[in-house]
């Protein structure tokens, strides 16, 4: 291959990968409209607050250390360097030298790797909404982003043990969406149910968002961003076999996704008479957890029957959480979370290189990991300055409490 083929594929993959990564970014606009429909009128303003912040946290503390944590260690290893900052950019020499092992710019991985780490942290927002403290939640933020996310992602995709066991997650059914649900399951328990969510004698009471068409506009974008998220971790576009293994991907993760909403929607029908549009949400978003691990190998049938599972398995999920009164406002625990853990174990069915074994060995490592490390540090930030906002702050929204304005202010009245 001659110097203008190779620097021109240099530049194509690099490409793909911007846009694909641009494409993940976009997802936070999904998460931010998706929690904000679901949430009450009177914590809207916090809960797109939590979005915009976490964002610029997750990209701040990842440039600072999490990326160089989780792709500058050992192979093979358990414990990662501590490190500041991504390191040089590539240039001619490393390309031309490298035999096709650098195939595209180095800052374009970190953009891309950067919108997974706030991806995660998305999901924890939703869990924990309208009764925690926005400061707390963005304290938990920087440790989350810059340390708890990246060492366990270094594990698998930064080259350690995980990966040298033979565990397999191609786009983060376990590295970002177990990850992120764990951390949310962990502050959950700290935190407590909303008030009136739960009564005497088992007795639950819905407690409706404030704007499903909303919702459902970021099921939507995150439906579209998901592309991204999978047909990017492809990482490389410039050949034949590549491009079709992109197609595949994208094929796929459509698939899963419809498979995840139809499955959702005749549960929903069947168990609570009514179609639910909640459920059916919830259920294009566990079709694309599912498919996530493992968007490549499988067919096209066989990736919407993996989305039809994640879509059974995350209505039950929802009405188990709630029958334990664990109160997760959107359903994220069980979206990335029950899901995660489906996606992860049902790589095997499709991909000989895969076991069991290792996909356990992944699932309890990371569930083990962020799970304790989390609760750790949620109980610090709640022995020093508390998690949870006071009743009354609850009663009246957390929009006034920590934000100081309403997203939907039915009175205005300016000066006459």
């Amino acid at each position: 291959m001659n110097d203008q083929v190779v620097q021109l594929s240099y530049a194509l993959d690099t490409f793909y990968f911007l846009v694909t990564g641009a494409l993940v970014m976009w997802m936070a606009a999904g998460f931010a409209m998706l929690e904000a429909g679901l949430v009450r009128a009177k914590n809207t303003t916090e809960i797109l607050t939590k979005n915009v912040v976490l964002y610029a946290i997750a990209c701040t503390m990842y440039l600072l250390v999490g990326y160089h944590i989780m792709y500058s260690s050992e192979s093979g290893g358990f414990l990662p360097n501590l490190g500041f900052l991504i390191g040089a950019e590539n240039n001619v020499d490393d390309v031309m030298s490298s035999g096709g092992d650098v195939y595209y710019s180095a800052r374009s991985d970190f953009f891309f790797q950067v919108v997974f780490v706030a991806t995660a942290m998305s999901i924890v927002s939703g869990a924990v909404a309208e009764r925690m403290k926005l400061w707390a939640f963005m304290l938990f933020a920087v440790v989350m982003t810059g340390f708890i996310y990246p060492i366990q992602g270094y594990w698998k995709w930064g080259g350690g043990f995980l990966d040298a066991a033979g565990f397999q997650d191609f786009a983060g059914s376990g590295v970002v969406h177990l990850c992120g649900a764990t951390a949310a399951f962990a502050g959950v328990l700290l935190l407590g149910a909303r008030k009136g969510k739960y009564g005497k004698n088992g007795a639950i009471y819905a407690i409706p968002g404030s704007n499903l068409p909303l919702a459902t506009l970021g099921t939507f974008i995150l439906w579209l961003g998901w592309f991204g998220f999978n047909g990017g971790s492809e990482l490389m576009v410039s050949n034949v076999d590549e491009a079709n293994a992109v197609a595949q991907v994208f094929v796929n993760t459509n698939a899963a996704a419809a498979g995840g909403v139809i499955a959702a929607i005749i549960l929903a029908k069947l168990w609570f008479r009514k179609a639910d549009l909640t459920m059916a949400l919830n259920g294009a978003l566990a079709g694309l957890v599912a498919i996530t691990a493992e968007p490549l190998a499988p067919t096209a049938l066989a990736a919407t029957l993996i989305g039809a599972v994640g879509g059974l398995l995350v209505v039950i999920a929802i009405v188990t959480l709630d029958k334990v009164k664990i109160d997760d406002p959107v359903g994220a625990i069980s979206v990335h979370g029950v899901v995660g853990i489906w996606g992860l174990i049902a790589v095997p069915l499709s991909n000989g290189d895969a076991t069991f074994g290792a996909q356990l060995l992944g699932i309890v490592t990371i569930f083990a990991w962020t799970f304790i490390a989390s609760l750790v540090v949620w109980g610090i930030i709640k022995a020093v300055m508390g998690i949870r906002v006071s009743e009354e702050e609850e009663y009246e929204g957390v929009d006034i409490a920590e934000c100081g304005m309403e997203a939907y202010p039915e009175f205005n009245v300016g000066k006459k």
